[in-house]
């Protein structure tokens, strides 16, 4: 996200601190979008990821005046989507009989459209969940890599290996080598 957007957002976040509602619509309306896209990646359903965006949305409300530091807004977010997510995938597995590929339906985030929109799709989908966090927040989102530690909960050097191991996975399935 560029710099203007981003203290766009802190300026918010002091607005909704202090008690003003608009304030909190208008971060709502800018976020809702990046934390659906996430949240699609994350969980690879659609009906998972919107109940894990608007539980995430309950706690963003309760906690925010907690957030020290409104530049921190966005790992902190991801945080709490992180864990939404990661709870309604157990809900989903604790549902499923077995585990698939997306369904035909499901289309994680906005990737581009096409048959090359389909393959980083489905090339996302099949990363191990710990790699396909990292590199949404990394490749979609463009988070720093202190955010994403921070959003994760993992160690700087722990993202680095991820996002490392996410983007050989991507790329060898991408070229179709399989190496």
């Amino acid at each position: 996200m560029e710099q203007s957007g981003r203290v766009y957002d802190e300026l918010l976040v002091l607005h909704v601190q202090a008690g003003d509602a608009r304030a909190l619509e208008r971060l709502a309306a800018r976020w809702q979008p990046r934390l659906l896209r996430s949240a699609r990646r994350f969980t690879g359903h659609d009906e998972a990821a919107r109940e894990a965006v608007q539980e995430s949305w309950i706690g963003i409300v309760r906690g925010i005046g907690r957030l020290r530091d409104p530049a921190r807004f966005p790992a902190w977010a991801f945080a709490v989507l992180r864990r939404r997510c990661a709870e309604r995938v157990r809900v989903l597995a604790a549902d499923r009989t077995h585990a698939g590929d997306l369904d035909a339906g499901d289309e994680p985030g906005e990737a581009p459209r096409g048959e090359d929109g389909l393959a980083i799709a489905q090339a996302f989908a099949r990363l191990p969940e710990e790699q396909r966090v990292a590199a949404t927040l990394f490749f979609v989102e463009q988070l720093k890599l202190d955010e994403i530690a921070e959003a994760t909960g993992s160690p700087l050097g722990t993202v680095k290996s991820r996002i490392f191991a996410a983007r050989k996975s991507l790329k060898q399935a991408l070229q179709g080598d399989g190496k």
